[in-house]
């Protein structure tokens, strides 16, 4: 089984049938100050296999910060549905939704391994931003 993309974004779900709706794909966050927490950042990952790898799969996700020191983790199990006869390729969806904390800026990277086996990297950038302009008067 392997990685299909993963993405991160601002919102994300599966549908009933599986289906992916993913909104505001982003590599890069701004924010105002550090240390900081990013609220309700979503990880998306779509997996595709065979039939031969129907069943549950492990998956270990990782973000690592530009020294390799680990920020957050998590590891659970992703079922491949069988598919309908006929069928050969399987996909499924994984969407988690994380509260990251930032302590500085840098390179970010969320890591996905399925089955012990790697298969990804998902790069974040984050840096200090100026605050954005005061909102425009009407003319007088």
């Amino acid at each position: 089984m392997k990685v299909d993309f993963a993405v991160v974004c601002d919102y994300a779900l599966v549908d009933q049938f599986g289906k992916l709706s993913v909104l505001g794909v982003f590599q890069h966050i701004w924010v105002a100050e550090f240390p900081t927490v990013h609220p309700r950042l979503h990880l998306v990952i779509r997996l595709k296999g065979t039939r031969t790898e129907i069943g549950k799969h492990d998956i270990k996700i990782s973000l690592l910060d530009d020294e390799d020191q680990e920020i957050i983790n998590g590891e659970g199990k992703v079922n491949l549905p069988e598919p309908p006869a006929g069928v050969l390729e399987v996909e499924t969806g994984a969407v988690l939704a994380f509260d990251v904390p930032f302590r500085k800026p840098g390179q970010y990277r969320f890591v996905i391994q399925v089955d012990n086996e790697s298969q990804t990297v998902v790069p974040i950038n984050v840096s200090k931003g100026r605050q954005p302009p005061p909102p425009a008067q009407g003319a007088n």
